[in-house]
């Protein structure tokens, strides 16, 4: 099979591979390539001497996935991005018979295993992915129940549960508010129990929102307890898995801007698919929202006892586990309340 092959070089291949996708997609998504890739031509050039892609191998892979997650001691999620633009460029390799037809099939097996909960324990959505997603949910898919959750989670920095919780009684229009309520009898208990409730001041294009969801959108039913559900499917309230697969669905990039950072194949990614939303890389938790929702509003000088008390999380918690502003950020905003004193 290796005579049927044409002799390319690594760093020629990864340069045919960019103009052939130059048309195909954005300048950013074309960098992104460029980014992931360099490691692997960097690995043949210094490290390897393979100087034909035609030598390409699976071992050779699996050498190259060993020194590249020692060489950058790099986490799992990031490896499996680093390995899966390898694969898409193997692919394309093979359609210019520049590598052995098949290979790039035994990938697969050397994606490493990733616990999504423990690799995104410290995640946080930034405010202008966050602003990117709502301002293509508030053009293409206004008070959808995709655009109302992620309204809530970013407007309130509520938790999971809290917005699980909501019934239509707890929102008051003409107040611009929502009321937390504890109720464990009926399955909708909060986390820190009656410490919890609070009354939330909602913005009035978030109150337009909702009233469009509950005039136009929301499915109108009770739930086993008599209570009308704030957040509905056609099945009844919405159980927090799904609550959760929707966050992941509508944070993944390639949803709100048909692109992929990763360099992935939008057709043919396992984190696209409906059963896969939580595979991808780089879409985040509700809990990520609610930490960026924090820092957000400490970053716009918003007072700690209004953040703390806004957010039901005590203010040493906060610090510690909810504030991801940078300590240059910190200081800068503080210097703002002692220049003229």
């Amino acid at each position: 099979m290796t005579d049927e092959l044409e002799p390319i070089s690594p760093a020629e291949a990864k340069e045919m591979y960019l103009n052939a996708r130059k048309r195909e997609v954005s300048e950013s998504t074309l960098s992104g390539y460029h980014y992931r890739l360099k490691h692997f031509i960097r690995w043949c050039e210094d490290v390897e001497g393979l100087d034909n892609m035609n030598d390409l191998t699976g071992r050779k892979v699996q050498q190259f996935k060993t020194w590249r997650r020692e060489d950058g001691d790099l986490k799992p999620i990031t490896l499996e991005g680093n390995l899966d633009a390898l694969r898409v460029f193997v692919r394309w390799c093979e359609s210019v018979d520049a590598v052995t037809p098949g290979l790039h099939e035994k990938f697969e097996a050397l994606m490493p295993s990733l616990d999504k909960n423990e690799e995104r324990s410290n995640d946080i959505l930034p405010v202008d992915e966050a602003e990117s997603i709502l301002s293509y949910l508030r053009r293409f898919e206004y008070a959808s129940r995709e655009h109302v959750l992620l309204e809530l989670f970013w407007h309130t920095g509520c938790r999971l549960g809290a917005v699980h919780a909501l019934d239509v009684a707890d929102y008051y229009p003409d107040y611009a508010r929502l009321e937390l309520c504890h109720r464990p009898e009926s399955g909708t208990a909060l986390k820190n129990g009656e410490e919890g409730e609070r009354m939330v001041a909602l913005d009035p294009d978030v109150c337009n929102v909702l009233d469009a969801w509950i005039a136009h959108q929301r499915h109108d039913m009770t739930d086993e307890h008599g209570r009308e559900p704030f957040i509905t499917s056609a099945s009844g309230r919405m159980v927090r898995s799904n609550i959760r697969e929707t966050v992941y669905k509508v944070t993944r990039p390639c949803y709100y801007s048909d692109e992929c950072p990763e360099g992935r194949e939008i057709e043919t990614c396992e984190g696209a698919c409906y059963t896969g939303y939580s595979k991808c890389p780089l879409n985040v938790s509700p809990h990520a929202i609610r930490r960026g929702s924090i820092t957000h509003f400490l970053s716009e000088d918003v007072p700690e006892q209004v953040v703390s008390d806004r957010m039901n999380v005590e203010a040493d918690t906060l610090n510690k586990h909810y504030d991801k502003r940078s300590e240059e950020q910190k200081v800068e905003q503080r210097r703002s309340y002692i220049d003229d004193v």
